[in-house]
């Protein structure tokens, strides 16, 4: 996705801007695998973040754009927020979702019903010096029995800071999701849209494809994944001779003998990972895809400031 395509146009701003319009930034906070990813998906009814049960999945900013004749909700899916981790990528990435609350306009805290920890308590520290108004999910409520629990643990929650909303859901099952973007609305300033109204998301179609293999590989491997996992996209163009878009992509890890796991027996993991990922784009690019992976070594790249830049992720 180009520059140009994240610059409003004119007649794109023209059709939507009134003196009524709202527009803005919600950030999505919340300690890692509380269902932050699943919810933007939800919300926008198209996939923008990548989603498995492995915490910490989520690593980058994402933005989520959803456009209503009234607002644009700009929704920021950050990284967890936690306090363990000592390496520089996760470093990156709670400074990643630090950052995003500067430019918010509203922060939507989610946390998961009947479980409050010490990592919840320490996002909820976080964002209270933020200043800036706080929005309270309690999410995967469908997961409660007896409901007769839920509303004493929402109660006690909410009691620990001046929450603006505080709304019960299950982003997975979409209960309570249809009035959620009306409520966060009407605390966006008064502005037009920041995007053209047919623009969901601030990331590339190569963006999108590398955290796709990155999804394939975490659901395929589970506990046996190397967290020091990443994937660079060397080739991402369609050939018109063969009628497919074009993708070669390198899974880098960290060590030498972390290259069998991914690799897996007579080379079925990957291969598995490969089919997978390239159904999966063929059908959200709406073209054939071939996809080829290789797998590299770079050592401790998660530890060097140096390797997170070449991998495409922020300045720390």
């Amino acid at each position: 996705m180009n520059d140009s395509e994240n610059t409003m146009h004119s007649d794109s701003a023209n059709s939507l801007i009134n003196e009524d319009y709202h527009c803005g930034f919600a950030a999505i906070v919340g300690r890692p695998n509380v269902g932050k990813s699943t919810l933007i998906n939800a919300l926008l009814k198209r996939k923008i973040s990548i989603i498995s049960p492995k915490p910490q999945t989520t690593r980058h900013r994402v933005l989520g754009i959803l456009t209503r004749p009234h607002y644009q909700i700009i929704f920021v899916d950050t990284p967890g927020i936690h306090s363990s981790g000592r390496r520089m990528m996760n470093r990156y990435m709670n400074r990643s979702a630090q950052a995003s609350l500067t430019d918010a306009d509203v922060i939507v805290f989610v946390i998961e019903a009947l479980t409050w920890t010490d990592e919840d308590q320490f996002v909820l520290d976080s964002i209270k010096q933020s200043g800036h108004r706080l929005l309270l999910l309690v999410n995967k409520v469908d997961k409660v029995h007896p409901k007769s629990r839920l509303l004493p643990f929402i109660t006690e929650v909410a009691g620990k800071a001046e929450f603006i909303e505080v709304i019960p859901i299950a982003g997975s099952k979409r209960i309570n999701l249809d009035q959620l973007p009306d409520m966060i609305a009407k605390y966006l300033p008064l502005s037009p849209p920041h995007f053209p109204e047919d623009q969901h998301t601030d990331r590339s179609e190569q963006f999108l494809a590398a955290e796709i293999i990155r999804e394939k590989l975490t659901w395929r491997l589970q506990q046996e994944l190397p967290y020091g996992i990443t994937v660079e996209i060397e080739r991402f163009e369609f050939d018109d001779e063969s009628g497919k878009l074009i993708i070669n992509a390198v899974i880098w890890v960290e060590r030498t003998g972390q290259k069998a796991i991914v690799i897996g027996d007579k080379g079925e993991g990957l291969k598995t990972v490969g089919r997978s990922a390239r159904l999966e784009l063929s059908k959200l690019l709406g073209k054939p895809v071939h996809l080829e992976l290789w797998v590299k070594v770079k050592e401790n790249w998660s530890d060097s400031e140096a390797a997170l830049r070449q991998f495409g992720y922020d300045a720390i």
